[in-house]
């Protein structure tokens, strides 16, 4: 049985990691994999490899089919600096604590598969189901949107150790840094540009703190794969200690974001924020939702740069400056 090459990206010519021409060459695939995973794809035949996701100088993501009596898909993580080995871990530790494909509350993790460092990837096993985003908008967004609170609470009480903080000093300075990049292009936008980060940064200085926790950071609609009522959580390589009220208020502003730029109208998906909200404060008992509304408007002044980046998004640049001018002015301090 032959084996098909899907590479709509030029991985071979990336300098920077010169051994992605054989991540996609089946013969060393098939080599490489009998030495280091042997135990999961001995009895199976490789038929398909796929790149699935590159980034040039940075990652890449290949997708390996084999088939066989029991058909398995692998997700091979690939990134420049390094074998990404802190997320491998991470992602076996939530494994073997709850998280595995068979938990009763339906809240996983992909299984962690194992280790190629000559290749600087970590494999996962491929999920079936379909991302929030696809869910988001019919008549299951809202029981959807509850669920995701349970998500992030899970991944909160797990709280896997980590040597990584991310506070809200770390959020200013990212808006800080990329917001000001935007002037380029909008030079006239200046004085705004210049208030909203002052205001953002009054509202740093006072929303209220809550005791960290292991979150996950980069907490929106794509990183989590439903299928039927199992939840799969993703990507946790930016997984930190932090306040769990960040991770919430991401996913709301992705929501308000997305509201915006597929649908017209900020609040079209407003009952979605709503439940999102009230379960995360239900599950933990915490009154005050400051931290979140605060962090919900940090992720919508991001998302300002953010939608400068990609020239099908440029037409709602200025809706996003004009909705965090009017969050900004409106938030009680």
């Amino acid at each position: 049985m032959n084996c098909v090459v899907t590479n709509r990206f030029e991985i071979t010519k990336n300098s920077q990691m010169p051994f992605l021409k054989d991540v996609i060459c089946p013969i060393k695939v098939k080599n490489i994999f009998q030495q280091h995973l042997s135990f999961i794809t001995d009895k199976l035949q490789l038929v398909q490899i796929k790149v699935i996701r590159y980034k040039p100088q940075k990652r890449c993501l290949i997708e390996y089919t084999f088939q066989g009596e029991n058909p398995l898909i692998l997700i091979g993580k690939i990134r420049a600096k390094g074998t990404d080995i802190k997320s491998y871990n991470l992602q076996k530790k939530l494994w073997h604590s709850g998280f595995d494909s068979n938990s009763h509350d339906g809240i996983s993790v992909p299984e962690p598969i194992g280790i190629i460092p000559q290749w600087q990837m970590w494999l996962q096993k491929k999920v079936p189901g379909q991302v929030v985003t696809f869910w988001l908008t019919t008549e299951r967004g809202v029981t959807i949107s509850q669920k995701v609170a349970h998500v992030a609470h899970k991944l909160h009480q797990a709280n896997i150790p980590c040597h990584r903080r991310h506070t809200m000093a770390d959020e200013l300075a990212i808006l800080q840094q990329k917001l000001p990049q935007i002037l380029e292009d909008y030079p006239h936008w200046q004085p705004r540009i210049k208030s909203i980060l002052e205001k953002c940064n009054i509202l740093g200085e006072n929303t209220p703190e809550h005791p960290v926790c292991g979150i996950h950071r980069d907490f929106y609609f794509d990183q989590i794969i439903v299928d039927r009522d199992r939840f799969y959580l993703l990507d946790l390589d930016l997984y930190c200690e932090g306040n769990p009220s960040l991770d919430i208020g991401n996913f709301i502003g992705h929501i308000t974001e997305y509201s915006l730029r597929t649908l017209g109208n900020v609040n079209a998906l407003q009952d979605r924020e709503i439940a999102l909200q009230k379960e995360f404060i239900k599950l933990t008992k915490e009154k005050d939702s400051r931290a979140i509304t605060a962090y919900t408007t940090l992720t919508l002044v991001r998302h300002i740069y953010l939608s400068n980046q990609f020239p099908d998004r440029r037409s709602y640049t200025e809706a996003l400056l004009n909705l965090c001018e009017g969050r900004l002015e409106s938030i009680k301090i």
